[in-house]
């Protein structure tokens, strides 16, 4: 099994985010049940894609494409926007790889932050004991991420709500 990340090429990403888009929705399928809505709108995807600082990286098993990540990296502050791994190829450590090629490929950032749902308790796992992160904060509709304060939909118990903020200190494992 010969692994390589290599970076996002434009003729790939449509299949990217699809299958981005998809693992998520698994995820919380295998977790929630079957959803009458997307999990992981493409707008969110292209809001990663478009912030400054941001890489997009394929992961990839002997030329097949199998997952990937986002990463904003800005000095020493590393944000791991999106990691996702496709749904049929997750438990055979590819998102480890994953996650220690980027740490690799940016050894300048040393300290890094993500967030995950709260009902996603394998990337809740994975973080912590895969990773070496730290759940830091729980964002509930009693303590809102910092990009939701200024919005108020109506609806102040939406599962939408519920996540948890890792960080990673580089250096701290």
């Amino acid at each position: 099994m010969k692994f390589q990340m290599m970076p996002l090429l434009a003729e790939n990403e449509r299949q990217f985010k699809q299958d981005m888009q998809e693992a998520f929705q698994f995820g919380a399928e295998n977790t929630c049940g079957k959803l009458e809505r997307e999990i992981l709108p493409e707008r969110d995807i292209d809001q990663s894609l478009n912030m400054d600082g941001a890489t997009a990286w394929q992961a990839m098993v002997d030329g097949v494409p199998v997952g990937g990540a986002i990463t904003v990296v800005r000095k020493e502050q590393g944000e791991l926007a999106f990691l996702y791994v496709k749904h049929n190829c997750q438990g055979r450590k590819i998102g480890q790889q994953i996650w220690q090629f980027i740490e690799a490929e940016y050894p300048e950032a040393k300290v890094w932050e993500t967030c995950t749902p709260y009902f996603e308790k394998r990337n809740i796992h994975f973080y912590i004991n895969c990773c070496g992160f730290m759940a830091v904060e729980f964002y509930n509709p009693h303590h809102r991420q910092p990009d939701d304060l200024g919005q108020d939909d109506g609806e102040h118990d939406s599962e939408e709500e519920y996540f948890f903020r890792f960080k990673k200190i580089i250096g701290n494992d």
